[in-house]
Parts: C-alpha cells; sequence; structure tokens
C-alpha cells in the first residue's frame, strides 16, 4: 500500500470523495436488501422483518468489535492503509452478497463488510488530522454533505437497479467500493503526521477497553451515552423505512429509493450550505441540542403520516435536525488529543454499530408487531414513536454532560 507520488498534501476534496463512493455503494442496497431477505422467507412479511432485522444486527455486531481496532490502526499506521482495508472488505462484502443462494451466505457476508467498515470513523479522523479546531464544523457539514450526496444518488439507482434485477445494485456496489479502493491507493495522500502517531494497544483497541479508555475526556465519555441512543432510535428508524413505507404506502423499491433521494438531496443542502452558517452563530452545544428537537418531532410526524406524501413534507424539517451531526464531531474532536483522533473515532463508530446491534431487532419486531391483522393503521408508526421517545432521551444525556464539561483539548491538532 505505498503511498502516492510526494508531494501531495492532504485535502477534504480526497476524502470527501471517498466518503461519496463509500456511502453511494451501501445507499445501493437500502431500497432492495429487505425485498431480497423478504424473497428467502417465502415472501411473508412478517418473517422477513424479522430476518431483515437479525441481518442487519449482525453486521452491526461485527462492526462494533471491528471499529475501535480500525481506529486504533489509524492512529498507529495512518489513516490511508485502515481506508483501504475497509474498502477491501465492502467490495468483498458485496460481491458474495450478489452471488448468495441463501440466507446464511447472507449473513456471512454481512458479518465481513462489518468487521471492516472503518470508513466513515477513519475519514472523521482524516477530517480532525487536517483541519484546525475552529472550522472543524463547516469540515464536518462537508462530510455530511458528501453523506447526503451519496444518499441522493444510491437509493435512487439502486430502486431503479433493483426493479429490473434485484441482485444488481449488489454488483454496482462491489464496482464503487473498488474504484473507490483504486482511488484510495493512487490518490489518497496521508494525512497523520508521523510525530502525531502512537503505539497499537489491544487494551485500547477492544471495544470495552476503549470505552473505558475514554474517562480520561470526562466531555467526550458524557456525550457518549447520548451518541449511543441517539444511533439507536436512527437505527430503527433505517431499519424499517422500506418495509414501513411499502406496507403503509405501497411503496414499491423504485419510490423507496425516490424517497430516500429527496432526504440525500435536503441533507446534502443542509449540510453544505446551512450547518455551517447555523453553526457558526449558535455554537456546536446549541446546534446539538436544536438538531435533537427537530430530529424526535420528524419521528413523530412520520408514525404519524397517514398518506405517503406527507412523509415528503417532514424530510426537510428531518434534513434541518441533522446539522446535530457535525455539531457533535467538531465538540468530540476538539476534546482530544491529536494522536488519538482515530482511536476516539473508532469508538464513537463502534458505539453506533452497537446501536445497531439492538436498533434493527427492535424495529423489525415492533413493526411486525403493529402490522398484524386486526391492527389499526397507525399503529404501523410503533417504530418512530419510540424512536423519538430514545431522541429525547438523548437530548437529557447530552444536556447533562455539557454540564459537567471541561476546557476543549487546546493543543494543535493539524499537522
Amino acid at each position: 500500500m505505498s503511498a502516492p507520488p510526494p508531494g501531495r498534501q492532504p485535502a477534504l476534496g480526497f476524502v470527501f470523495v471517498t466518503v461519496v463512493l463509500a456511502v453511494l455503494g451501501f445507499g445501493l442496497l437500502i431500497p432492495v436488501l429487505p425485498e431480497l431477505v423478504k424473497q428467502f422467507k417465502g415472501g411473508n412479511v412478517a418473517a422477513g422483518s424479522h430476518s431483515y432485522g437479525w441481518l442487519v444486527s449482525s453486521y452491526a455486531l461485527m462492526q462494533f468489535v471491528g471499529s475501535p481496532i480500525l481506529g486504533s490502526l489509524s492512529d498507529r499506521f495512518g489513516r490511508r492503509k485502515v481506508i483501504l482495508i475497509a474498502l477491501a472488505g465492502s467490495s468483498i462484502d458485496y460481491v458474495v452478497m450478489a452471488l448468495a443462494p441463501s440466507l446464511t451466505i447472507l449473513f456471512l457476508a454481512r458479518m465481513v463488510g462489518g468487521a471492516t467498515a472503518g470508513v466513515i470513523a477513519t475519514a472523521n479522523a482524516y477530517v480532525a488530522d487536517v483541519t484546525p479546531p475552529e472550522k472543524r464544523a463547516q469540515a464536518f457539514g462537508l462530510i455530511g454533505a458528501a453523506f447526503g450526496l451519496g444518499f441522493i444518488i444510491g437509493p435512487l439507482v439502486g430502486g431503479i437497479l433493483g426493479s429490473i434485477d434485484l441482485r444488481l445494485p449488489f454488483w454496482v456496489a462491489a464496482g464503487c467500493s473498488a474504484l473507490n479502493w483504486l482511488y484510495g491507493y493512487f490518490v489518497l495522500p496521508e494525512s497523520l503526521a508521523p510525530e502525531n502517531r502512537r503505539g497499537f494497544s489491544w487494551k485500547r483497541a477492544n471495544p470495552v477497553g476503549a470505552l473505558i479508555a475514554l474517562k480520561r475526556f470526562p466531555a467526550v465519555l458524557g456525550l457518549a451515552e447520548s451518541f449511543f441512543i441517539l444511533n439507536l432510535a436512527q437505527m430503527m428508524l433505517f431499519s424499517i423505512w422500506a418495509l414501513y413505507t411499502n406496507h403503509r404506502y405501497l411503496w414499491d423499491p423504485q419510490h423507496v429509493g425516490f424517497s430516500l433521494t429527496m432526504v440525500g438531496v435536503m441533507s446534502a443542502l443542509v449540510q453544505a450550505v446551512l450547518a455551517k452558517r447555523i453553526l457558526g452563530r449558535i455554537g456546536d452545544v446549541r446546534g446539538i441540542t436544536l438538531g435533537l428537537l427537530l430530529s424526535a418531532t420528524c419521528q413523530v410526524l412520520y408514525g404519524l403520516a397517514p398518506h405517503g406524501w406527507m412523509v415528503y413534507l417532514v424530510i426537510p424539517l428531518g434534513a434541518l435536525a441533522g446539522i446535530a451531526g457535525p455539531a457533535m464531531q467538531s465538540y468530540i474532536t476538539q476534546h482530544v488529543p491529536p494522536n488519538e483522533q482515530g482511536a476516539v473515532q473508532g469508538i464513537y463508530s463502534g458505539l453506533a454499530s452497537l446501536a445497531g446491534i439492538p436498533g434493527p431487532l427492535i424495529a423489525a419486531w415492533s413493526f411486525g408487531w403493529a402490522v398484524q391483522t386486526g391492527q389499526p393503521a397507525w399503529l404501523a408508526g410503533l417504530t418512530f414513536f419510540m424512536g423519538a421517545a430514545l431522541v429525547l432521551l438523548a437530548l437529557g444525556l447530552a444536556a447533562r454532560s455539557f454540564a459537567k464539561d471541561h476546557a476543549p483539548f487546546s493543543a494543535p491538532t493539524h499537522p
């Protein structure tokens, strides 16, 4: 994994492209993966939702284990090498899923993909490497825009391709990951300076040890609880989006993809244009608070909407809630020294993965129960109502953390 030609300087543009391609590959599968699982279960909606929940949870479990390891490795060997490893794992994952003859093989492929799913966490550490603290909220907003751009293209194209062949999006996703790997190999420069690296330690790299290590950063540890609960709520929402809209509004994969494309368009607009302006005026703490309040409101509105067109009225508000993401990332990086950015980002990515273990199960099983024959139509939104309650809990935990905050880490954090 030799580096690109000497003299090439790290820049956000490089990691922006990496995130776009990574999310594009992931987004391609959203409209079709639930349907593929349902086919393996003979077309039964309730059984398919349960199996899909287990599938997503198995991916999250492996990501929870693997993310702190990859994060610590990036602090030792650099961001670029870890990004290349993660992209190679994703490409293999997609190819195996495209060929999977059974649900068992599909599960095994997802577990491999989860173990190497470290692109986003390492990208966040990359941003912290090359951006001064006062500009990180804006930089993370740009990465959020890359995430949104991937969601603009991915679900839309995935829905279109899925209407042709349910497995075609998997092959295209594999191609995106392979292209991303080539981009990283030949173009992406290293961002972590040698003097900011540290030795690898299994004590810090295992999930439990990594969380214990956060005790040295009280503000970061306190916000970790809120981050976990927020991701639990978000994972529940995304886990049943395709199942929920298909059941309640009779949306097909193409329609599901179109709705998620709108989510991506609005999110990219907010992250690229509005986030830096809003957070520049109100700051990280208020940005997190406002974002969480809007998120809880949107969850309730999604669950109550009796007609599909109403969902499109809520999506812009949900996109605005996304200002919480760059605000939280900016807040975290300002409380961590430069040689531990990768480890801490890996821990937070691991927490997101940990939330992804019970989240899909809670969502799928609650949805499966709510849509049984004889249940009122509005009860199909039960998972969203539960998500709103969780987001409010996350807000309370964040407020408690802010009250106990210490001064941000003040040393220079960019090469």
